[in-house]
């Protein structure tokens, strides 16, 4: 059984007020490698909200914008204060988050990056299309940048929209290196206009050093979770349901040997939760005037965190994800995981609004303000209850039919069963095309009946209309995957010629996280041929969501009658969740393809693809 936190481990009230809200003056101090801490003075609010031909207001803590084809960008140290406790942090510039870069479609930018760190370091331009050598994953696209030296990346860019850089190498992405992109379109004019422009880059901050925190993950994998199931949750259970009902609910659980609060790894008993770099204290604050439309380019830069995002008072008008712009959809919320994007343009008509993001867990937020001058704030909501996972969370489709449903614990698999990532074209009762909807049998790889993983979903869900724990029927409209539709539909007319099936599988006592049972290092690369359709199936095995990240190539999600959706180069999977997406292998070279929770790529979810 897992063991639950000892009562010595909770934070008194007022250092726990210091995680979740952080300090007022939270941030960069001083610059500890050749990059003084006056960069951070300098630049503080520059480029906040940038305004088409005048000036843009200063905005607070905001990270510099940096425009044309070369950049200098240098890697080193800085001492933060993010809770009253100085940490050190890596960054860049001298600054957390790093610079904003602002590109132009069509254009080749250069970009020198310079290491004064101890360590090896190096850069990954997430959602850009590049040559596979420009990518900047160590031990796969190159070697990583040694202390002391310079790397030039250097790449026309082929795209426009919302993106960001961060490092890939060890735990960097945790500890600082990251910053906003931003490419404008080659015609110079946005398809949703609007009269000013955020960047806000919602990201995490842990003052521990992420090694002991795996550490400690790898001793007891619910570490951080305060939210454990409780004496007085179970005679509510009880009061509601009936004994009997609360004891088999609790019985079960234990026989699972799971949580149903397990949402995330890391709580804000360990972090505080950043907009702009700044502390929900620290109250980052973006300006307009009055009458104006905003558009707010939403990053998620954390390292740990999915955020559910809203303005209290003003309605979201979704126009880009990832990217890519989508047909416009008017919502009040939408959740991100680390990794995605999302674009919104709203309407302010008051003086104040509260950019409100709480964590996915429950336990802590990001926060700023869009105001029509500094220093004006709006109330800050309550976080909402943390919810219970649900046994449709747990087991996919087959809940209600007694047992365990569609969930299998230590079960041997059938005899001839392929291995994930092997062809999986259908032929027995085939229709006249077999890949023209997405296979909806889970096909359990071998390397899946070890200690690497501890369940099984065999009936996943396949809707992609469920916002995910904690947003369901929460009074609010609430952006799913089903809402986005890219604009101009697939970019590939072909139809899949073969399907590969991965797992995404773990175990949570262990604290293991891979593909299809096997952790990267013990895994062979996956193949795809140069220019191929194929459909890629991601079946989740674990109760926790998984924003899945491919280098590289576009990942064009499919709804479950293999149709076109969106497309995307970060797709959340949701618990007992089975998503298909195509792509077109276009791209030469060797590639990473990987869970974006760092804990989990580090703990071996992250598999290399080859396309030759």
């Amino acid at each position: 059984m897992r063991r639950h936190p000892s009562p010595g481990l909770v934070l008194p009230d007022f250092r726990r007020r210091r995680f979740v809200q952080g300090l007022a003056a939270g941030g960069v101090v001083a610059g500890l490698s050749g990059i003084g801490g006056s960069a951070w003075a300098q630049h503080a609010g520059h480029g906040a909200g940038e305004r088409a031909g005048q000036p843009a207001p200063a905005g607070t803590g905001s990270a510099p914008v940096l425009r044309g084809t070369e950049f200098d960008l240098v890697i080193g140290e800085a001492l933060v204060n993010y809770t009253g406790k100085p940490a050190i942090a890596t960054t860049i510039n001298g600054l957390l988050p790093g610079p904003t870069l602002r590109w132009r479609e069509g254009d080749t930018v250069t970009i020198r990056v310079t290491n004064r760190l101890r360590e090896a370091t190096s850069i990954h331009w997430h959602g850009i299309i590049l040559p596979y050598q420009m990518d900047g994953v160590p031990g796969i696209s190159f070697a990583g940048i040694a202390p002391g030296e310079t790397f030039t990346y250097r790449f026309k860019v082929a795209q426009s929209g919302s993106y960001w850089y961060h490092s890939h190498s060890g735990f960097q992405e945790m500890t600082g290196v990251y910053g906003g992109i931003v490419i404008d379109p080659a015609s110079g004019q946005e398809t949703m206009r609007a009269d000013r422009d955020h960047t806000v880059l919602l990201s995490d901050w842990t003052d521990e050093d992420p090694m002991r925190i795996l550490t400690k993950l790898k001793i007891q994998g619910d570490y951080y979770n305060y939210n454990q199931p409780t004496v007085v949750d179970f005679f509510r259970d009880a009061s509601r349901d009936g004994l009997k009902q609360a004891l088999d609910k609790r019985r079960m659980w234990n026989q699972m040997r799971m949580n149903p609060t397990d949402l995330a790894d890391l709580s804000s008993a360990t972090l505080t939760h950043l907009a702009n770099g700044v502390t929900p204290a620290g109250n980052w604050t973006g300006l307009f005037r009055r009458g104006e439309t905003v558009r707010l380019r939403f990053i998620n830069g954390s390292g740990n965190t999915f955020y559910d995002v809203r303005i209290p008072g003003l309605r979201l008008r979704v126009v880009q994800v990832d990217g890519q712009d989508i047909e416009p959809v008017t919502v009040d919320e939408f959740r991100f995981g680390p990794g995605e994007t999302c674009d919104a343009i709203v309407e302010p008509r008051d003086d104040a609004y509260t950019l409100f993001a709480q964590s996915m867990d429950r336990t802590g937020y990001a926060r700023g303000t869009l105001a029509v001058r500094e220093g004006l704030a709006a109330p800050v909501p309550a976080l909402d209850k943390a919810e219970w996972l649900t046994m449709t969370d747990m087991m996919g489709e087959m809940t209600g039919h007694g047992g365990h449903g569609g969930m299998q614990h230590g079960a041997m698999p059938m005899q001839g069963m392929d291995h994930a990532g092997m062809d999986h074209s259908q032929h027995a009762m085939a229709p006249a095309d077999p890949l023209k909807v997405p296979s909806k049998t889970a096909r359990h790889a071998r390397t899946e009946y070890g200690a690497s993983t501890d369940m099984r979903v065999d009936m996943a869900r396949t809707n992609l209309d469920d916002p995910g724990i904690g947003l369901r029927n929460n009074g609010r409209r609430v952006l799913t995957l089903a809402d986005q539709h890219t604009i101009g539909g697939a970019m590939d007319a072909r139809g899949p010629g073969r399907e590969v099936e991965l797992h995404l599988t773990g175990n949570m006592e262990r604290y293991t996280w891979s593909f299809d049972g096997v952790e990267f290092g013990k895994s062979t690369p996956i193949y795809f041929k140069h220019n191929e359709r194929l459909r890629v199936i991601l079946h989740n095995d674990t109760m926790m969501t998984h924003p899945m990240h491919l280098h590289g190539m576009w990942s064009e999600l499919e709804a479950p009658d293999g149709s076109f959706q969106a497309r995307r180069h970060t797709i959340p999977v949701q618990p007992a969740q089975r998503i298909s997406f195509q792509v077109t292998a276009d791209a030469l070279g060797r590639w990473a393809w990987h869970c974006h929770l760092m804990l989990h790529m580090d703990a071996g979810m992250f598999r290399e693809v080859v396309v030759a």
